[in-house]
């Protein structure tokens, strides 16, 4: 008998030191994503003191917003050179999707999204939340000269840690990031318990500190289920892909014209704060994150009327592209829940047979799900926010798959004619 065929077995991984350095480093990763987490949204929340209670009408923003803007504009395309932050950063998804965030670009992307959040750029913290988190946890990762396995299980506990005070809640959390990063194979068990504990001492913490942040945030009618509404979810699924493929359409076109301007890169974010302080004059609510101006519009939505609800959703998709493409940085969910939330009161307005508690929460988490691919906790962070039953989270399951699918398809057919189609004289030489 040989000793490899007479050697014991390998012991689980869970009783293995390694394993537990991971714990312990979930930990210690939670603690500083509440801490993190903390200061960040406090800090933030200084763009309150200059944006107080605008109408949410047409015009109901002050003219001298403008100057905040710009003179945000200046001081992010200022930090951007001065912290060497490149043109094009990696996304959240990227980061999330590769378990891997470039350390050297954190201090660069946190100042530079502090500035943008406080100066009204229509972005979200998640970015610079994540890169705190994720980057934690690659350093403790290197520190202690972990593995390629357990340093991308470290750095995903360190988004987790950031975000679960954020989101209040673990399951959110730890469904977002199985989700999107899909773990496979033992790295799958070790990222779920690092993850549940990482993102549990972050919520508790930032619990005690200041309260639930996303729980039952919008109030919304309750609704009766009943089986129409399984296709009513189709139907919003497909108009969530639309919106979504505006979005698209005119991020690229905003990237394009601003690629194409000829000045000096640090005058960009000061052009982009001058367009989207412009619009945040005519339609205020689509300024900052869009988390409490969504309260606004689903509390007043019945009096805002249909056209200045659509006016809301394209202004939102255009301050948006227009803060991503000039050099802001942020993250694109809390956007994107704007987006989906108004288009979904905007579908009630139209067709007030389709509940507005129905629509919304379709909606809600249909737009953002047709850009990232994590339904089952876009559905969880729907229901929590609005507190509906456990029955009515079957429609909007339906509505996120279908949107999802819908931008996938069009995605493929647009590969398909682009490998198809023969090379232009230009490709050729």
């Amino acid at each position: 008998m040989s000793a490899t065929s007479g050697s014991a077995p390998a012991p689980p991984f869970s009783q293995t030191p390694q394993f537990w350095v991971l714990m312990v480093s979930a930990l210690g990763l939670g603690v500083f994503g509440a801490a993190a987490a903390l200061l960040f949204m406090g800090l933030i929340g200084l763009g309150n003191n200059w944006y107080k209670a605008p109408d949410p009408g047409w015009f109901g923003g002050q003219w001298w917003w403008v100057g905040v803007t710009a003179a945000a504009g200046v001081v992010v395309g200022l930090l951007r050179r001065w912290t060497h932050l490149p043109a094009r950063i990696p996304s959240l998804i990227d980061d999330l999707e590769h378990a891997h965030v470039d350390g050297r670009l954190v201090p660069g992307i946190v100042a530079v999204s502090a500035v943008s959040l406080i100066g009204g750029a229509s972005l979200g913290p998640e970015q610079a939340l994540g890169a705190m988190g994720g980057g934690a946890g690659g350093w403790i990762s290197r520190r202690r000269r972990l593995n390629d396995e357990d340093g991308e299980v470290n750095t995903l506990a360190g988004f987790a840690g950031a975000y679960g005070g954020l989101f209040s809640s673990t399951v959110i959390v730890v469904m977002l990031i199985l989700e999107v990063a899909r773990p496979g194979g033992q790295r799958m068990a070790k990222t779920l318990a690092a993850t549940i504990v990482s993102s549990s001492v972050s919520f508790a913490i930032y619990f005690v500190v200041a309260g639930a942040f996303f729980l039952d945030a919008y109030q919304v009618p309750s609704y009766k289920f009943e089986d129409w509404q399984l296709l009513a979810g189709i139907g919003l699924g497909l108009f969530a892909a639309v919106v979504v493929t505006l979005l698209a359409t005119v991020m690229k076109l905003a990237v394009g014209m601003f690629g194409r301007l000829k000045v000096p890169a640090v005058v960009r974010p000061l052009i982009g704060g001058l367009v989207f302080g412009v619009v945040g004059v005519i339609l205020p609510l689509t300024m900052f994150t869009g988390s409490d101006q969504l309260k606004t519009v689903v509390g007043t939505g019945g009096t805002l009327g249909a056209g200045l609800l659509t006016a809301l959703v394209v202004g939102k998709i255009l301050t948006f592209a227009v803060s991503e493409a000039s050099g802001f940085v942020g993250g694109p969910i809390f956007p994107a829940l704007f987006i989906g939330g108004t288009a979904g009161v905007l579908v009630h307005q139209v067709i007030p047979g389709i509940p507005l508690g129905l629509a919304f929460t379709c909606m809600l988490a249909a737009v953002p799900g047709a850009m990232v691919s994590a339904p089952f906790a876009l559905v969880l962070l729907a229901t929590f926010m609005t507190q509906v039953g456990a029955l009515q989270t079957t429609p909007i399951l339906i509505a996120v798959i279908t949107a999802f699918l819908a931008m996938e398809s069009v995605k493929y057919l647009v590969a398909t004619r682009r490998r198809s189609s023969p090379p232009t004289s230009r490709e050729t030489r």
